[in-house]
């Protein structure tokens, strides 16, 4: 008899380690070099929901868990000051663009 199964390793981590950089307002975020690919499937899974309380839950979520804590609060306190407005499209923009940069990071090569 024949056993089914398949040793996944270490996962496929990505080739990129440098972190991703943004700026808004004159002021520049950090956010992880990678992430955890069920944080994607999160957002994917949360932003098609019929909820819009349930869509902004995640997105704010994401952002905790992408960007590194430093930058997270002062993003925080950004969108948070009345005098220094950052749109939902601006928000869904920076949102659009980091999932890109992370799904298109080059892997390594894959093994022979």
């Amino acid at each position: 008899m024949t056993t089914r199964f398949k040793d996944f390793g270490y996962g496929k981590a990505l080739g990129s380690k440098e972190p991703l950089k943004f700026k808004l307002y004159d002021e520049e975020f950090e956010c992880v070099a990678q992430i955890q690919g069920k944080v994607m499937l999160d957002l994917v899974s949360e932003s098609t929901s019929e909820d819009a309380g349930s869509t902004a839950r995640v997105v704010s979520s994401f952002f905790g868990k992408v960007m590194l804590p430093e930058s997270f609060v002062r993003f925080e306190a950004l969108t948070e000051d009345p005098d220094r407005i950052v749109s939902v499209e601006t928000l869904s923009e920076i949102v659009s663009w980091l999932i890109t940069e992370y799904g298109n990071r080059p892997n390594p090569e894959p093994e022979a």
